[in-house]
């Protein structure tokens, strides 16, 4: 499965959500009759944000972010080793910490980096409003695909701060890995893809242009509350 953009990948996620909702109807879920007025979408900035309104949308939900920071490896910003949301401590993989000889405390110059960076983009992308009240509420976590999942952890982790009802994290694509981790932290994972010969996330998309803060503004504006 490939996704032309990822606002493509959020109208075939969306779909797939309005089958989910349908067939958890007869079920007790938390969310039934495939749509989602009284839930929450919350994207993963930036990659995660066009991909979200595709799904709340459709769901006729309100969109907005949650933002959480992936930590690099020193001089390889890529590598995932940890990740960062709210005001939760850092989560880092202790196998990668291992095999790089590393430690949190070695990491901390990182970790205050990165937190920095998390704060600035809670203040622009908000422009001064509320975090929305989550208590008791669904909450739709939605990303462009998961890699490691850590950062998608990190931020299930600091969403159940906040008392949601259930925490149902859908993303396009996700390595089988991922989102078998990730059962045992949201409610439920929705994936259209868990291919084992994962690669990258960008491998999935034609487009996988990288957003800008702009870009997420303007995403956020046009979407319902």
């Amino acid at each position: 499965m490939r996704f032309a953009d990822r606002r493509d990948a959020g109208r075939r996620l969306a779909t797939r959500l309005q089958e989910h909702l349908r067939e958890r109807a007869g079920d007790g879920g938390p969310v039934a009759g495939g749509s989602a007025p009284g839930a929450v979408v919350l994207a993963l900035p930036r990659g995660g944000v066009p991909v979200a309104a595709e799904v709340a949308g459709r769901l006729g939900a309100g969109l907005d972010v949650f933002v959480a920071r992936k930590i690099g490896a020193p001089g390889q910003p890529e590598l995932a080793i940890g990740a960062l949301a709210g005001d939760e401590p850092p989560l880092f993989a202790p196998r990668a910490l291992d095999h790089l000889g590393l430690s949190a405390e070695r990491m901390a110059p990182d970790v205050a980096r990165e937190r920095a960076e998390l704060r600035r983009r809670e203040e622009r992308y908000r422009g001064g409003r509320p975090a929305p009240a989550l208590t008791g509420r669904t909450v739709l976590l939605v990303d462009d695909g998961l890699a490691t999942g850590l950062t998608a952890t990190a931020a299930v982790r600091a969403l159940r701060r906040h008392r949601p009802a259930a925490v149902l994290l859908a993303v396009p694509v996700a390595s089988a890995q991922a989102a078998d981790a990730l059962r045992h932290e949201a409610d439920e994972v929705v994936a259209l893809a868990t291919p084992w010969d994962f690669g990258s996330v960008g491998q999935w998309y034609d487009d996988f242009a990288q957003l800008t803060d702009e870009d997420v503004l303007r995403l956020l504006h046009a979407a319902p509350r």
